[in-house]
C-alpha cells in the first residue's frame, strides 16, 4: 500500500481525536475567560455546551477525521445555520483570534496552524450577515 491511499490527513497531524477535542475546549473556555473575545462570547447565549460538542463533531470531520456532524447533524450547512446569529466584522475577528489563541495553546504545529488559520479566516468571513461596520 502506497502512502497515496492514505493520505495524512490534518486531523492525522494535529493528533487526532483528543487533540481536536482538547483545542475545542481551549477554545471555548478562551470565550468564557478572555475580555477580548466578549462579543464572540455574546452569540453563544448562557450555555456553551451544545456549541462545544458541534464544533468537535464539525473539526473532526472537517479535518478529515471521523463525519461525526454529518452523523449526527446532518449537512453542515454552515452559513445557513448560522444566519440566526448576528456576525459582523468584530465577531468574525474574534472568532478568528480566538481560534488562533487556542491553537497556541495546544501547540497545534505552526505548519498546520497557517494554513488553518487561513481556513478559518476564509470560513469565518464567509459567515458575516451583518453588513460591514464603519
Amino acid at each position: 500500500m502506497s502512502s497515496t491511499d492514505n493520505p495524512v490527513t490534518a486531523f492525522d497531524l494535529i493528533g487526532g481525536e483528543d487533540r481536536v477535542r482538547e483545542l475545542v475546549d481551549r477554545f471555548y473556555d478562551l470565550m468564557d475567560l478572555e475580555p477580548g473575545y466578549t462579543r464572540l462570547r455574546a452569540t453563544h447565549g448562557p450555555s456553551l455546551d451544545n456549541a462545544r460538542q458541534r464544533l468537535f463533531w464539525f473539526l473532526c470531520g472537517w479535518l478529515g477525521g471521523p463525519a461525526y456532524y454529518v452523523e449526527n447533524v446532518g449537512h453542515p450547512m454552515l452559513r445557513a445555520r448560522h444566519l440566526p446569529f448576528s456576525i459582523g466584522i468584530p465577531e468574525r475577528d474574534q472568532w478568528v483570534a480566538c481560534m488562533d489563541q487556542a491553537m497556541a495553546d495546544q501547540n497545534v504545529p505552526p505548519e498546520l496552524r497557517a494554513p488553518l488559520h487561513d481556513a478559518f479566516m476564509n470560513t469565518a468571513d464567509w459567515m458575516r450577515n451583518r453588513p460591514d461596520e464603519p
